[in-house]
C-alpha cells in the first residue's frame, strides 16, 4: 500500500515541493507519492478533515493556510505555537500533528554559507506568515536587533511586539541599515521588481530573498553589488529536508533534492521568459 503525501495551498501549481519530495522518495525506493492539492481558504476545514478520511500520511502547508490551519489540528508543537504558523502536518492514526520546519530552513541557509547570525543587526521586509518563521529563526540564532518594515505599519508593530523586535514605517526603508537584510514579501515573484531601492544595500553585508522564481530576483541582482546573497531555494531545500525526515523517519538524499530543485527552477524561468 502506497503512502500519500502532498502540499496544500492556494495557489500550488507553481510549487516545487512535489518534484523535490518525489525525487527523494524514488531515490530511496519508498512506496509513497507526493502530490499538490489546491485548497481554497473557505474549504480549509473540510480539506483537513479529508486528510483523516483518506488516510493521507502528511502534507506540507503553504500560503495562505499556515496560520489558519492551526485551529483544525489535534496537536501543535511548541515551536509552531511560538511562531504562530504550521508548514507540516502528520497524520498519526487519525490524529493530526502540526510542525514548522521553515525556521530551520532559514538557519541552515546561513549556516551552510558560514554566516553567523549571533549579534547581528537584521532588517526584515514584510510582516506576513513567512516573516514569522524568519524572525523566530533570527531570535534563535541570537540576532542582536531585528527591525521589521511593512507597508501596513500596524501589522509590523503587532508582530514586533509579539517577538520583541522593532517596527519601522515602510517610508523609512530607504534608511535601513545593519548586517543582514531579508526579503519575505511576494514582491519579485514572477516579475522583475524589488521592494527597496538599490542604494539600501550599501548599508548591509548579506541579503536574502525567500522568493525563488526567478532565482536571481531583482532584489538579489541589486544586492550583489554590495552584499553576499542567498537565494530563495536554500530555505525551500532545507525546510524540505526536515519535512522529509518527519514524513518518513529517514534522512533524505539532500543532493538529489537540491539538483531537482535547481533543474525545475531553470525550466520555470524559461517558461516565464519565453512562454514555452
Amino acid at each position: 500500500m502506497y503512502k500519500v503525501f502532498g502540499i496544500i495551498g492556494d495557489p500550488v501549481s507553481h510549487s516545487l515541493s512535489p518534484a523535490m519530495h518525489n525525487a527523494a522518495l524514488r531515490e530511496l525506493s519508498l512506496k509513497a507519492v507526493y502530490g499538490a492539492f489546491q485548497v481554497k481558504r473557505e474549504l480549509l476545514k473540510e480539506a483537513i478533515e479529508g486528510l483523516r478520511a483518506l488516510n493521507i500520511s502528511g502534507v506540507s502547508v503553504t500560503i495562505p493556510h499556515k496560520e489558519a490551519v492551526i485551529s483544525f489540528l489535534d496537536f501543535v508543537d511548541e515551536v509552531s505555537q511560538k511562531i504562530g504558523a504550521v508548514n507540516t502536518i502528520l497524520n498519526k492514526e487519525g490524529k493530526l500533528f502540526g510542525y514548522n520546519t521553515d525556521w530551520i530552513g532559514v538557519l541552515k541557509s546561513f549556516e551552510e554559507r558560514g554566516i553567523n547570525i549571533y549579534g547581528k543587526r537584521v532588517s526584515v521586509l514584510g510582516a506576513g506568515g513567512a516573516s514569522r518563521a524568519v524572525i523566530f529563526a533570527l531570535k534563535k540564532g541570537g540576532a542582536k536587533e531585528i527591525c521589521i518594515y511593512n507597508r501596513t505599519f500596524d501589522r509590523a508593530k503587532k508582530l514586533a511586539e509579539e517577538f520583541g523586535c522593532m517596527a519601522l514605517p515602510w517610508e523609512e526603508v530607504s534608511k535601513a541599515e545593519g548586517d543582514i537584510i531579508i526579503q519575505t514579501t511576494s514582491v519579485g515573484l514572477k516579475s522583475f521588481e524589488s521592494p527597496v531601492p538599490q542604494e539600501v544595500f550599501k548599508n548591509f553585508k548579506v541579503a536574502m530573498d525567500i522568493v525563488y522564481l526567478p532565482l536571481k530576483t531583482k532584489f538579489l541582482q541589486d544586492a550583489e553589488r554590495y552584499c553576499e546573497t542567498i537565494d530563495g531555494l536554500r530555505m525551500l531545500l532545507h525546510q524540505g529536508v526536515e519535512q522529509f525526515k518527519l514524513f518518513t523517519g529517514l534522512n533524505p538524499p539532500v543532493k538529489v533534492m537540491e539538483k531537482v530543485l535547481y533543474e525545475e527552477v531553470t525550466k520555470l524561468e524559461k517558461e516565464l521568459l519565453f512562454g514555452e
